[in-house]
């Protein structure tokens, strides 16, 4: 197939384009963009669906002549100025990909790759940059899935897949609007739930083996009643400084650490 070739500003580059700020367009189309090299790497290697490649007229590394000529994907060569606006400034931005979002239901978890991993619920994320980070740990820590539940920022945000460094594509990745389908799944399954909290139980005396679900509550109130009522621990992790509290994302990583650990 012809590459298709694109030096001025037209209705396709618009649609594109608006992929970046716009999460309804972005839903709506159930696509994203995604930039620099070991995100595309990741997604092309963890076999996520690339709809188009998008290439500066000036591209030259070998990754991006390799990839280039091995995808199936649409190709489309745009001018220089088109495609920085759709790079941003990520190492590797000779090549732009628009991925296909995959369906947010909750069967998916039950055909993780990671069958036996923890999954790692946000409730109510604000931060992309959040969502990204705590991708990165539940990938390091051997996480079986994401999921997003309540009004929350987006996992296929840019900010989010650019901080998660490719382990977004790692991972199942849902969006759930509320915490009860949740719940429900992992009590038909077995899972145990434990939510983060200052005012719970000390993290090392938590038992974090076996099935698991570990929920972090939003940056600023905390978990929802929700999911609190359906916590079956909550665990605190001890600290000594003068700060009142952990970033959201620091505090998943913490736990997903401590399971790791505990299931050796």
């Amino acid at each position: 197939m012809a590459d298709l070739r694109i030096t001025r500003e037209n209705a396709r580059f618009q649609q594109w384009e608006a992929l970046l700020t716009n999460r309804s367009k972005r839903h709506r189309a159930r696509e994203f963009l995604v930039q620099g090299v070991r995100p595309i790497t990741r997604a092309v290697e963890e076999g996520w669906t690339v709809r188009a490649l998008l290439r500066a007229e000036d591209a030259t590394s070998t990754w991006s002549e390799d990839l280039w000529a091995s995808t199936s994907a649409e190709r489309v060569v745009l001018s220089p100025a088109l495609h920085a606006r759709l790079s941003g400034k990520e190492d590797g931005a000779e090549l732009v990909a628009v991925v296909e979002m995959p369906d947010d239901g909750l069967a998916r978890l039950d055909d993780s790759v990671r069958p036996h991993g923890p999954v790692v619920v946000l409730d109510r994320p604000s931060s992309p940059g959040n969502i990204g980070t705590l991708a990165r740990s539940a990938d390091a820590f051997g996480a079986s899935a994401l999921v997003v539940t309540g009004h929350a920022a987006d996992p296929y945000d840019p900010r989010a897949v650019r901080a998660s460094t490719g382990s977004l594509f790692a991972l199942t990745v849902l969006r759930v609007p509320g915490p009860g389908p949740v719940i429900e799944h992992a009590h038909a399954r077995g899972h145990r739930i434990v939510g983060t909290d200052e005012q719970g139980t000390d993290l090392s005396s938590v038992d974090l083996r076996g099935r698991l679900v570990v929920v972090v509550g939003n940056e600023t109130t905390g978990l929802s009643s929700g999911w609190r009522a359906a916590c079956d621990d909550v665990a605190s992790i001890p600290m000594v400084g003068t700060a009142s509290s952990l970033n959201a994302a620091v505090a998943g990583s913490i736990v997903l650490h401590e399971a790791l650990r505990q299931r050796g």
